[in-house]
């Protein structure tokens, strides 16, 4: 009762603060779609190996139009692709990944741990070793598939990233990388990535952290890139009718998110969407293990007009997309 309760306060607030928004302003939201545009998480990572030039090469193929990527930060300051704190779970090595220079992590294997057989798609260590098909490609113990090179097995980083993608729509997302993972890593990285991108002059980028002082400091370090809110500046616009932070173009939430002190709130519905529209963000769904990446959760999003549908299975998803209709009421709009 008080989640619902708090639901219709926060969107007759939201609706009230849309006068100082990208819409009164009269900007058109260039992130706004008439039908959602397939976000590929980590490139795919259920059906590519996560994170590798592979994955964002395949799912681009399959018709993605949009790469979703974690940033990381090696010893050396130097900007890379990679979604987890140590290397163990997806390479072969063992270590934070702030523990490794660039030349020293693009040494490993970056898909030797995806498993791909019958049953599914992993990165469970536990597996018979035929199923790990991609194994040894990054190390040149294996061929490449034909049209691939070694290389797109390894660990990038963000520049060699922009190099191959220079029209490809980019979502950049800032973690920490260290087991403590506190907020001043997050800062700190997020300093490194403005650097990093100091000299980039594309419009197709938007930056991202579930930190919302990460985000912040991104912003004001490089405010010409667009932003998208933490947990914090999503709470304060959705719930509160505040400003979700300087730099916003677009809103990205799982569909439901477990906020503390509120229990499960159906983030991802079609009201707030509504509002989100109204006051001239974009809005960008991603999934947790509270709602599958499939098919019963993207029709929602497509009939809740969802600009974006980040999920780890790209090719099913183009598939979906393409026998799905969005709504009249989803055409685009500021």
């Amino acid at each position: 009762m008080l989640t619902r309760l708090l639901a219709t306060v926060a969107l007759s607030i939201v609706a009230l603060a849309a006068t100082a928004s990208l819409a009164a302003a009269g900007a058109v939201n260039p992130w706004r779609q008439s039908h959602p545009w397939n976000i590929a998480h980590q490139g795919g990572e259920s059906e590519f190996p996560g994170n590798t030039m592979y994955a964002f090469k395949r799912s681009l193929k399959a018709g993605a139009e949009m790469l979703e990527v974690d940033i990381g930060v090696t010893k050396d300051k130097k900007v890379i692709i990679h979604h987890n704190t140590t290397v163990d779970s997806r390479t072969n090595g063992v270590g934070e990944v702030g523990s490794f220079t660039l030349r020293q992590i693009q040494k490993l294997d970056n898909a030797y741990w995806f498993w791909s057989g019958a049953g599914g798609v992993s990165y469970d260590h536990s597996k018979a070793a035929s199923g790990y098909k991609f194994r040894g490609i990054a190390t040149g113990k294996r061929k490449p598939p034909k049209g691939y090179k070694a290389a797109d097995f390894r660990v990038s980083s963000l520049s060699e990233l922009l190099k191959a993608f220079p029209k490809t729509p980019i979502n950049l997302e800032i973690k920490g990388r260290t087991q403590a993972e506190g907020i001043d890593e997050y800062i700190q990285n997020a300093r490194v990535l403005a650097g990093a991108l100091k000299k980039v002059k594309r419009k197709d980028i938007i930056v991202v952290s579930f930190k919302q002082p990460a985000v912040d400091e991104f912003h004001k370090l490089a405010p010409k890139i667009a932003v998208a809110p933490g947990v914090d500046g999503m709470a304060s616009f959705l719930l509160f009718g505040n400003s979700p932070g300087g730099g916003v173009v677009a809103l990205q939430p799982p569909i439901t998110y477990d906020y503390p002190g509120l229990g499960r709130i159906e983030v991802s519905s079609a009201a707030y969407i509504a509002a989100a529209h109204a006051a001239g963000y974009a809005w960008q769904n991603w999934f947790d293990g509270a709602d599958p990446d499939a098919p019963v959760s993207w029709a929602k999003m497509v009939e809740r007009c969802s600009d974006g549908i980040m999920s780890s299975r790209p090719i099913a998803l183009e598939r979906f997309l393409k026998s799905a209709k969005s709504p009249a009421a989803c055409k685009k709009r500021p």
